[in-house]
């Protein structure tokens, strides 16, 4: 006979307590229900893509999927280099919930199938599905992102576009190393850097050596950030007779056999666990030629262009589910007599939260219509993206670390816990800021394009120019920023970028949020009222509007 002191309590009691006074769980939830997303996504031409994304955002916000993103995380990939009898496989191996959120990602749209929709605005409505399927899990986008960048390189190769982009563009994911045209639909993955150059690229020393069949050589060499290993071919960077070159790498040949790719280890990394990043070697590795000897840089250019807009794309949903969550918690928390929500001071730093969210949310969709517009031939989106891209990177993804930071403040303790999924959406964030160049190398990228590319600066100021003349303290922004071009230095090239960079989400703001939002961005970020942590929003400033419109379940 079990006593009654033996006896098991009921669901949520305790022997000496009741829990009270903690928020319930948010899952589920809607991660399409975003106004400033929703908005933007029909202005950025993408509107019929509306549907689709609504059931994504219902998928993500579910308990399934928030499971899997908690799972995938929790239980890290393996290295297998060799099976039971000795032989060198070189394989990772993941939990299933890992190839659940590739599998849904890739049905989604999120990876390559873009470049196979004619639809003016398939590009946007890629960007938008990111925002919202970013709520689940971080790390399953890097093979999606670097899939959706390889196509536009391999096309400098059309007769292995031909083979290959069919396969790259599909919405079936088929895990397991096999003949890359014998499967449904492929990953792609990159092996750019090496540990004595990083973003210096040209400094690679992987060799290429031709072979007596025409555009197929051997690579030989050592990369030190390739991820992510598990896909089925890589574009590798490396050093022809005529200089450095971009290069086709399938894990597995057309005669079945596995390539030479060795992986001698997988990054113990911060964040970014559910993903595998890996330090491969080759030799002797068979390799084919995209573009022509000597025109590595050119022929990927197009790639960073693209993976450049997924870190801004994937610091934007970070501080979005970051804020969902705060906004949760606050809104069934009390505190001194009163939801944490309706605290005034809680509600300014939700509210500041709130700005910074629908700002990058804001300039990733603008970044996005422009890339699919460029992409389609308009000539002066190409100019503003090649610029507005590169401000982007630099300064949404500085903004991720701090605002996940405070989000998880939000929360008190039960923020800190790894439980609550706040820890790892904090050790996430830095990433975006170092992948596809740091800070430094997209602030002299800027430079670069001011200082090469004729018409740069005017395609900036042209975008400005369009909310001219609605607030005075963005008017006085771009006239302070027309006088420190004339200065531009690499010592002052980060605060020229963020200059930029605020300038530029004020204008969006101040032609499409309301007024509520846009009078305190503008007079925060522009206009010296506001204060260096979150939390420091004005008297007067509609706190109260900001966070309704924000939040889920608000306007």
């Amino acid at each position: 006979m079990v006593s009654t002191l033996d006896a098991p309590q009921a669901y949520g009691g305790s022997a000496t307590h009741d829990v009270t006074n903690q928020a319930p769980p948010l899952a589920p939830y809607d991660a399409s229900e975003d106004t400033a997303l929703l908005e933007g996504l029909r202005r950025e031409g993408a509107g019929w893509a509306e549907e689709d994304l609504r059931r994504l955002g219902g998928q993500a916000g579910s308990v399934q999927a928030q499971e899997w993103a908690d799972l995938a995380n929790r239980h890290e990939p393996r290295l297998r280099t060799h099976d039971r009898y000795g032989n060198r496989v070189d394989e990772v191996e993941f939990h299933p919930s890992w190839h659940h959120l590739m599998g849904a990602a890739i049905a989604g749209g999120l990876a390559a199938s873009p470049w196979a929709d004619d639809r003016p605005g398939a590009h946007v409505a890629r960007t938008a599905g990111g925002l919202v399927w970013g709520h689940t899990d971080a790390g399953h986008g890097c093979p999606t992102s670097m899939t959706y960048a390889a196509v536009p390189a391999l096309r400098r190769q059309p007769e292995l576009a031909k083979v290959y982009e069919p396969l790259l563009t599909s919405r079936e994911y088929e895990p397991g190393l096999r003949v890359p045209t014998e499967k449904r639909g492929l990953l792609a993955g990159m092996g750019m850097t090496e540990k004595q150059g990083g973003s210096d690229v040209r400094t690679n020393t992987t060799t290429a050596t031709p072979s007596s069949e025409a555009g197929v050589y051997t690579l030989r060499g050592h990369k030190w950030f390739t991820s992510a290993p598990m896909c089925d071919v890589f574009l590798v960077l490396a050093q022809a007779a005529g200089g450095l070159s971009c290069f086709l790498v399938p894990r597995v040949l057309p005669d079945g056999t596995r390539n030479t790719f060795r992986i001698q280890r997988l990054k113990d990394k911060l964040g970014n666990r559910s993903n595998a990043s890996c330090e491969p070697e080759f030799d002797g590795t068979v390799a084919w030629l995209v573009g022509p000897e000597g025109q590595g840089v050119k022929t990927i250019i197009e790639m960073v262009n693209c993976t450049r807009l997924d870190c801004v794309m994937m610091s934007a949903a970070l501080m979005r589910t970051s804020l969902v969550e705060a906004g949760h918690h606050a809104r069934h928390r009390s505190a001194f007599g009163a939801l944490l929500v309706d605290q005034p001071l809680m509600r300014n730093v939700l509210a500041d939260l709130a700005l910074e969210s629908e700002a990058a949310t804001t300039l990733t969709l603008r970044l996005a219509g422009a890339a699919d517009r460029a992409i389609r031939g308009d000539s002066g989106e190409t100019a503003f993206r090649r610029v507005a891209t590169a401000v982007g990177k630099y300064w949404v993804t500085k903004r991720g670390p701090a605002f996940t930071a405070e989000a998880l403040e939000c929360l008190g303790g039960n923020g800190y816990v790894e439980d609550s999924g706040m820890p790892r959406h904090y050790r996430e964030a830095p990433l975006l800021s170092i992948w596809e160049g740091s800070g430094n190398v997209n602030a002299l990228d800027v430079l670069r394009a001011l200082n090469r590319e004729p018409g740069t600066a005017e395609t900036l100021f042209g975008e400005f120019a369009l909310a001219q003349g609605a607030d005075a303290r963005l008017d006085a922004a771009v006239a302070r920023l027309k006088n420190r071009l004339s200065e531009a230095s690499q010592t002052t090239a980060r605060r020229l970028v963020e200059d930029m960079a605020l300038t530029l989400q004020a204008s969006l703001l101040v032609r499409y949020a309301p007024p509520a939002v846009a009078d305190a961005f503008c007079a925060t970020r522009l206009g010296g009222e506001g204060g260096y942590a979150f939390g420091t929003l004005p008297e007067g400033a509609d706190l109260g509007a900001i966070v309704e419109r924000a939040l889920p379940g608000g306007n």
